[in-house]
């Protein structure tokens, strides 16, 4: 399984956390956002891990800070998606461009694709998207994230699982029948999922049960940081899970499972 920290580049109390949590060996994979505050100075230390030890992937936003346009707002972005109605020319260049910033700051492709707040799989977004990395040809090809649902028992609670099946129902399927018909490897369920509300006692018990339910190919997203920011609508609980991803308690889970955490890429 692959532990990944969403939002690297949003604020420098991600950064932080994200760089601890991989320097210690819990965190495999991390989600950059290119157009984000914290993006050029946090790229410059990320760029430093060898890419074996860490996927280092492309974090495609379109409502927050993206490169070329106006941040979209999420419900809005998800009806014009549904409606077939997105500028099909203004996503292509975004996410050109987010690809740029990227490699020009790494030094080398992205190892993964996914989106902030799942936007890659919306219809138009993942069209453009493997358009382009059709034409680039990148070798290795990059993994995809699929956003597929974990078994019941993995959603720690009815509210989790009810927003698992909505996350998954703005694209997860055609995403992966158009995935896999091109080549392009995919994770098997989304981990991770919850209301950001509880605490940190209530987040170790989610881990618990993610940890328990875990198959193989399972990716398990987390949006810990290391300190607040006024901006930020989930600091709280940002800084709770780092503190439970921090704990001895955490270490405990791992020790006491059969899972080992490494890059998505060596799994897949």
């Amino acid at each position: 399984m692959c532990l990944c920290v969403d939002d690297f580049g949003l604020h420098p109390g991600i950064n932080s956390a994200a760089l601890h949590l991989v320097a210690v060996g819990k965190v495999h994979a991390v989600g950059c956002m290119t157009g984000g505050p914290a993006w050029k100075a946090g790229s410059r230390l990320l760029r430093a891990i060898p890419p074996e030890e860490l996927d280092a992937g492309l974090h495609l936003d379109f409502t927050e800070t993206p490169l070329k346009g106006k941040a979209a707002s999420l419900p809005g972005l998800i009806v014009t998606s549904a409606l077939g109605r997105l500028d099909r020319r203004a996503v292509r260049a975004e996410i050109r461009a987010q690809f740029r910033a990227f490699e020009q700051a790494m030094g080398r492709p992205p190892a993964f694709i996914d989106g902030h707040q799942h936007v890659h799989q919306f219809a138009g977004i993942r069209d453009e998207l493997l358009d382009l990395l059709d034409k680039r040809k990148m070798n290795p090809a990059p993994w995809l994230r699929a956003t597929r649902a974990p078994l019941e028992g993995a959603q720690a609670g009815w509210l989790q699982s009810l927003k698992s099946r909505f996350i998954e129902s703005l694209g997860a399927d055609s995403l992966a029948v158009q995935a896999r018909s091109r080549g392009y490897r995919q994770n098997a369920h989304l981990l991770g999922v919850y209301d950001f509300r509880g605490g940190p006692i209530r987040y170790l018990e989610r881990m618990a049960a993610w940890l328990a339910c875990a198959e193989q190919g399972d990716l398990l997203m987390c949006h810990p940081s290391e300190s607040t920011s006024t901006t930020d609508p989930i600091a709280m609980a940002r800084q709770d899970e780092f503190k439970v991803l921090c704990s001895k308690d955490f270490d405990a889970l791992l020790g006491a499972s059969d899972i080992n955490l490494m890059p998505l890429s060596q799994i897949l």
